[in-house]
């Protein structure tokens, strides 16, 4: 009895010792279909994939919940009484991970490098801030942007040059200003700053995330930081791994991908049944949000070609077939979950023999009717539409080339305005339209090369209104002049697939606010 005691009380060290291994070497693994550009906080891009992979490591001001709503961050607050003049206040215990305090200094040194020549931001609006130039510039070395000033250790305000809606403001540098530390960069050059490696993998940070390893082009890997002032996560390592979306299905069934958030894993349209049929996983449906945009560069393409390819889609007839009733079809930017949507826009209807007339009125005349689209190759469902149409078109006088490419080619071309067509699924911020169509319709060097009077003056006035109808008036005239010159078409708006392991706890993908509670996700 002695000694089968003596087993037992070792058979049970051995398994309290085992569980508390398999306890520390929590893991989950994150399954996107999008390579990353950068994982350095001061170069971030405009893709989600990057940004949320940023954010996990250097906290955003603020961020979205699933309910539209701006939460705090590393900011408890962003107010202002004006539209522009707005107030920075920091979370009071927001630390970094050494220790030091977080403070309103630190943003004002990221907002400053960000505005510096030699290290500019391309995500930060800094154009919009008064101290900078129409680039968003100041003098190179400058120590600070005569527009940003701080009041305390904690609070700062930032002064924009004309009338700027909170929720662009919220949306523009709240959720895409990620704050360095000042006390460990003040004596980097500036020029070193978008290509010093420690920036890619710091040990100081004031996320809940250290990155540990990287391959930009197949994974991230995180481990927990246990001084997080959110508070340390219960899952120690966290995994983004890059697959292409045919293999989501398989990832999923075999427990080899834990999580897939709507805006950074695309799931082919064909796989949502065998998805939502896996008895090992939850399915969200996600509110229909990201747009599958077609860019139309106006430089290179003719006013009757461009009307002649929104009127010569026949948009219905693929969203049936393809997306099953997983998503909706809107013209123009505004989708249905935003604020701001206006259905008095209507559908332009699908009409080839007008599509005909326009493309041989546009020949007969001299202009191009051969063009090349480009199409990003993850989105396998779009990539059959795009054929069909090129088919339908061929039919009826307009030549096309489809180039399927990745996505960070895609936007290099797109970026370098090297296209005739491109399309991309592209989320407009529902409560911020203003960002993303007024950067699209930039005029030359945008995607679009398109500018119109009446689209900025619109676009204007949208952020210096408070009246929400007021508002959608503003909006509709934008999208009404999108019918009418189509330097964009709405493909369709995609209905997303979130989906989570049932052995993952306390989380819920979800196009916005996946990530706000990641502290508290545990495992079964």
């Amino acid at each position: 009895m002695k000694k089968l005691l003596s087993l037992l009380l070792a058979l049970a060290l051995a398994l309290s010792v085992l569980g508390a291994a398999v306890a520390e070497d929590k893991s989950v693994n994150i399954g996107v279909t999008s390579t990353l550009t950068t994982l350095n906080p001061l170069a971030v891009d405009n893709t989600i994939v990057v940004k949320y992979a940023v954010s996990l490591v250097f906290l955003p001001l603020v961020e979205l919940n699933a309910e539209l709503e701006f939460v705090p961050q590393l900011a408890k607050s962003i107010t202002t009484e004006d539209n522009l003049t707005f107030t920075i206040t920091l979370q009071d215990n927001a630390c970094w991970s050494d220790g030091e305090p977080v403070t309103a200094s630190d943003v004002a040194f990221t907002l400053a490098i960000g505005a510096d020549p030699v290290s500019a931001n391309i995500a930060l609006p800094l154009y919009a801030v008064e101290g900078t130039d129409d680039d968003g510039f100041i003098a190179s070395g400058e120590k600070e942007i005569s527009g940003v000033k701080v009041i305390d250790e904690k609070t700062l305000t930032v002064t924009t040059k004309w009338p700027t809606a909170l929720y662009t403001f919220e949306n523009n540098f709240g959720r895409y200003l990620f704050t360095v530390p000042e006390h460990v960069l003040k004596d980097v050059p500036r020029e070193d700053l978008l290509t010093y490696a420690w920036l890619s993998k710091a040990d100081v940070i004031n996320g809940p995330y250290f990155i540990t390893e990287a391959d930009l082009q197949h994974y991230v890997h995180y481990q927990a930081n246990p001084n997080c002032f959110l508070g340390e996560a219960k899952i120690k390592y966290l995994n983004f791994n890059v697959v292409n979306a045919a293999q989501m299905l398989s990832g999923l069934k075999s427990g080899e991908i834990d999580l897939v958030q709507p805006t950074m894993g695309s799931i082919p349209v064909e796989d949502y049944g065998a998805v939502r049929a896996l008895t090992n996983v939850t399915t969200v449906d996600s509110t229909p949000i990201t747009n599958e945009s077609i860019f139309i560069n106006t430089a290179n393409v003719d006013l009757r070609i461009r009307q002649a390819l929104l009127y010569g889609m026949d948009r219905q007839t693929m969203f049936d077939a393809l997306l099953q009733g997983n998503g909706e079809l809107v013209d123009g930017f505004l989708v249905p979950a935003s604020p701001y949507f206006s259905k008095d826009l209507g559908l332009t209807p699908y009409d080839p023999e007008k599509a005909a007339a326009l493309i041989a009125e546009a020949k007969a005349d001299g202009a191009r009717t051969d063009l090349v689209w480009y199409v990003n190759a993850n989105e396998t469902t779009w990539g059959q539409a795009v054929e069909y149409f090129a088919a339908m078109f061929e039919e009826i006088g307009l030549k096309i080339e489809i180039r399927t490419v990745n996505l960070d080619n895609l936007i290099e071309v797109a970026n370098n305005c090297e296209h005739d067509i491109l399309s991309v699924e592209y989320t407009y911020e529902p409560v911020d339209p203003y960002t993303d169509v007024a950067w699209l319709l930039g005029g030359e060097g945008s995607w679009t090369n398109y500018g119109n009077d009446e689209v900025g003056e619109a676009l204007a006035l949208s952020q210096a209104l408070t009246d929400v109808d007021a508002i959608i008036a503003q909006y509709l005239i934008v999208d009404r002049i999108m019918q009418r010159d189509v330097a964009m078409i709405s493909g369709w708006v995609l209905g997303t697939l979130g989906v989570k392991s049932n052995r993952l706890l306390n989380a819920a993908p979800n196009v916005y606010g996946t990530f706000l509670n990641v502290v508290d996700w545990d495992i079964q």
